[in-house]
């Protein structure tokens, strides 16, 4: 008997080249067992070790119990009695067959290739990783070793190999790659392809979430501007040029310099009406004043300057400045702060007739009046933005908009009208560049508005997607995470449920002062519910429901003492 698992990229077993069916794999557990053990040294494991990988949470006799029914299942679904045996203590895969698994096969014969530094070798390797191991599986802990030192032995061989372009398919924010290419283009004189390989680096290291190239890589780039000839350097290029150099004086703490040249690319991108680089810009001006503790005061300055001055590119501008304005209501009396300085700034707008000025005024307005509990109010605001944005042909604006009222609805219970809310977003938020801090939010949205719990499961996967692709506004992504882990924990997922929340801890301790370690206490306590730890769960939702309380937020402080309270109810009957 010749078997083979694929493991790479999908998962797939075949005995003598007859592929089993996904709809044979009717058990979760029998389907886990086959990976666990393709995975395994040797292709076997003690029986001990399967249960505490598979039903950590379950008494050894009822673990052994649903071992055998998954070997049952499993022998089941091949066809074939002997694909798992059990010796004993040991379980294993195949024993007596031919046995093929790919994974084994790459690492092998990348590791082959690398001792030997062949070249040839490592471009056959290469050729053996189909994608990253068990995608389905991304948050299961056993397969997350594995994967990543599969991964990392992937780029290993495409680095020995030279596979550029291969190595920025798997990560295009990989410098490395994207460098080499801009170099080996720059010899050959072909100033075009360096401009290219920096664009195309530039989406991935993007200005707005504060990162960008280094400077050795921007250096390759002006280098390239300057070889001239046919296509002389445009503003576009300058202006892109500068963004990448105040990035680096940003990171490097350089943060007076880094304003300056936000300041010198904003006004050659205005100039060049480069809207979205007048947007990149501004959020470069703006994240130097947060480093010193000036964006409020530079925000309200320059709100008043661009409705007044130049309303034609205001709505850039203040795109810009969004995300800030965004962590800042976040803040503990932040929403109170920042709604008294928008009912002034709606005044100016008003006065000005700015409609981006309006935009931005109600949405803060209506965001701080949803965290304040009052939904009634927040609607209005918040409908009125989106009606003027989509007047103005504002998408971001009118898509964090839409993404508000989406949260209404679902605090009304009207998960149906959150739906189609979250569709119509998703289709704005998808052609503004700044996708990467609305579309996760938007993911959030799904899995609190799915109608059921397969629905749920798949908004899911579509945000693990989007989290892969490494181009997301990590505080952005929070919503997404504990949302997430939350909807796992209902659904007995307590494993995937557990590794998603302590991810997002880490990340809320990066923030201090906003709701994410209040979020990380209440997803804590859905989960402790979940694993029937009935004291812990109710403690853990009223210690998160007095966080919401300090940060002024009623409406998130009463969900968590309803969940407290039920859990208590059913403790005590």
């Amino acid at each position: 008997m010749h078997v083979e698992v694929d493991l790479l990229g999908q998962f797939r077993v075949s005995i003598d080249g007859r592929a089993a069916s996904a709809a044979a794999w009717r058990r979760t557990s029998s389907v886990t067992l086959v990976k666990l053990l393709a995975l395994a040294r040797r292709h076997r494991l003690h029986r001990e070790q399967v249960m505490d990988a598979l039903w950590p949470d379950l008494e050894p006799e009822a673990a052994a119990a649903n071992l055998r029914k998954a070997v049952h299942f499993t022998r089941r679904a091949l066809g074939a009695h002997d694909i798992i045996a059990l010796d004993g203590e040991v379980v294993a895969l195949a024993p007596g067959a031919e046995l093929a698994v790919d994974a084994a096969l790459f690492e092998a014969e990348a590791t082959a290739a690398l001792q030997a530094n062949d070249r040839g070798a490592t471009e056959r390797a290469a050729r053996r990783y189909a994608g990253d191991l068990l995608p389905d599986d991304r948050y299961a802990e056993w397969a997350e070793e594995p994967r990543q030192r599969l991964r990392e032995l992937y780029v290993r061989v495409l680095e020995a190999a030279g596979l550029w372009e291969r190595l920025l398919a798997v990560d295009p924010a990989d410098e490395r790659a994207a460098r080499a290419l801009m170099q080996a283009a720059l010899e050959a004189g072909n100033r075009g392809e360096v401009v290219r390989q920096f664009e195309r680096l530039r989406e991935s290291l993007r200005v707005d979430l504060g990162v960008g190239p280094q400077a050795a890589t921007v250096a390759i780039y002006e280098k390239a501007l300057a070889l001239g000839g046919a296509q002389p350097t445009g503003i576009a290029e300058r202006v892109r040029g500068l963004l990448a150099w105040g990035i680096i004086q940003l990171n490097s703490g350089d943060f007076g310099d880094a304003g300056q040249k936000g300041a010198e690319a904003r006004t050659l991108a205005i100039a060049a009406e480069l809207g979205r680089e007048v947007g990149e810009a501004s959020a470069l001006i703006g994240l130097a004043a947060h480093m010193q503790g000036q964006w409020q005061e530079l925000f309200q300055s320059e709100f008043v300057d661009w409705v007044r001055g130049a309303p034609s590119v205001a709505s850039n501008v203040f795109d810009g400045h969004l995300c800030l304005a965004e962590f800042c209501l976040y803040r503990a009396g932040g929403h109170e702060h920042m709604a008294k300085a928008a009912r002034e700034l709606l005044g100016i707008a008003e006065a000005a007739g700015s409609v981006p000025g309006r935009v931005l005024a109600s949405l803060i307005l209506g965001e701080a009046e949803l965290f304040s509990g009052r939904l009634t109010a927040a609607e209005e605001l918040l409908t009125s933005a989106a009606q003027l944005s989509a007047a103005a042909r504002a998408p971001f604006g009118e898509a964090l908009a839409l993404h508000r009222l989406g949260e209404i609805a679902l605090a009304r219970g009207q998960k149906w009208r959150a739906g189609r809310l979250l569709q119509k977003g998703l289709r704005l938020a998808e052609s503004t560049w700044l996708a990467p801090h609305l579309l996760i939010r938007f993911q959030a949205l799904a899995v609190e508005a799915a109608a059921t719990q397969s629905q749920a499961m798949e908004a899911i996967r579509q945000g693990d997607r989007r989290l892969a692709e490494k181009c997301t506004c990590q505080p952005c992504s929070m919503g997404f995470r504990v949302a997430s882990s939350i909807a796992l924990a209902e659904a007995g997922e307590l494993d995937q449920a557990s590794r998603r929340i302590d991810e997002a801890e880490r990340l809320a301790g990066m923030w201090q002062g906003g709701p994410w370690v209040a979020a990380v206490w209440e997803a804590r306590g859905v989960h402790r519910q979940a694993r029937g730890e009935s004291d812990q769960a109710s403690a853990l939702l009223r210690e998160a429901a007095a966080r919401y309380a300090e940060l002024g937020r009623p409406r998130d402080q009463e969900r968590c003492l309803a969940r407290a309270q039920a859990v208590e109810v059913r403790l005590a009957g």
